[in-house]
């Protein structure tokens, strides 16, 4: 990773991030605040209330204070960074900002969210507008919310919360587990390109519902291929895989190749445009790392790694998980 920005976003709506509560929006919704798309902007786009803004907007504030919203995150994980992005907003942006974090069990209402125990993550930090402004975080305690605060009030478009996934181990036992799974702790360590589309999709909850929230490499003109690298939850014995070409109909790749350093776990296999494809593995070898080879080129939605953790696997998450709880 060169930066925190390359580490998943654990807030993202399609990661299962929430908005949960805000002190106001009058002028453009909190919920903007955690799309997955860049914000956008039409000028003389005018509503009811004024300018339509693609973020979060308060009113003008009169009164001593400032403006607030809550962010459940979707996987609970150690904050490396944060983003406020101010994109579009020019002349009614925050002047300043701070970001809390909180960890909270089970399924707190925004009452109860109010009298957790909200650590400093960013402290008061100016603002830039239209701007993406990057906070680097020194933490390694574990965030289930954050809170944004705005000074006095205004617009912020986008936030991003980078960090490390930390699940709860205890939700594992004696289920099924995808361990490439972003919400479980995969990561994407690299790929050979990324052109029409980020590998890290390939890691998200749900079914892609467009070949835009896949991963899709340009068309090569060498005898090459692509590839993309996974870093698991933890070690593991792999049992299934999932390659999900959906919506990939003229740009699906012919053949894909599953390894783990010198470990073949299936061998160069044909591929079908269009069509979820599941392939079971008889290698009890466990692997941490995993490599898709893609042959020639091409793109699919999903990436699925059905399997179960070793015991040091399992040992190490719990490690992890009780270290970022103190």
């Amino acid at each position: 990773m060169t930066d925190f920005t390359d580490l998943p976003d654990l807030a993202v709506r399609s990661l299962g991030g929430g908005v949960v509560a805000a002190n106001d929006e009058l002028f453009a919704e909190r919920e903007n605040l955690i799309r997955p798309t860049a914000a956008v902007y039409q000028p003389h786009t005018f509503g009811h209330k004024g300018q339509i803004y693609d973020g979060w907007e308060t009113r003008r504030r009169r009164s001593p204070g400032h403006d607030w919203a809550i962010v459940r995150l979707g996987v609970p994980g150690i904050v490396h960074g944060v983003v406020v992005d101010t994109a579009w907003f020019v002349g009614n942006y925050p002047e300043h900002c701070t970001v809390e974090g909180a960890a909270v069990t089970g399924y707190p209402s925004p009452e109860e969210l109010a009298d957790a125990d909200w650590v400093e993550l960013v402290p008061k930090s100016a603002l830039k507008g239209d701007t993406r402004n990057l906070f680097a975080v020194d933490s390694t305690k574990r965030f289930t919310h954050v809170r944004l605060n705005i000074f006095p009030d205004g617009g912020v478009a986008r936030l991003r919360v980078h960090g490390e996934v930390v699940p709860d181990p205890a939700l594992f036992d004696g289920v099924p587990l995808d361990l490439a799974a972003m919400e479980n702790g995969g990561v994407i360590t690299g790929c050979s390109n990324m052109f029409f589309g980020g590998p890290a999709n390939l890691l998200l909850p749900g079914k892609a519902r467009t070949m835009g929230e896949g991963w899709e490499t340009a068309r090569r003109r060498d005898d090459g291929n692509e590839w993309v690298e996974v870093r698991l939850a933890e070690e593991g014995v792999v049992r299934q895989v999932e390659i999900d070409t959906t919506h990939f109909v003229g740009n699906a790749p012919g053949w894909f190749r599953l390894s783990s350093g010198e470990v073949e776990l299936i061998p160069r296999t044909r591929l079908q445009p269009d069509t979820r494809h599941l392939f079971m593995v008889d290698v009890p070898t466990p692997v941490r790392d995993i490599r898709v080879d893609t042959y020639p080129d091409g793109g699919f939605g999903r990436l699925r790694i059905y399997g179960s953790l070793t015991a040091e696997g399992q040992a190490r998450m719990i490690h992890r998980h009780n270290d970022s709880q103190r």
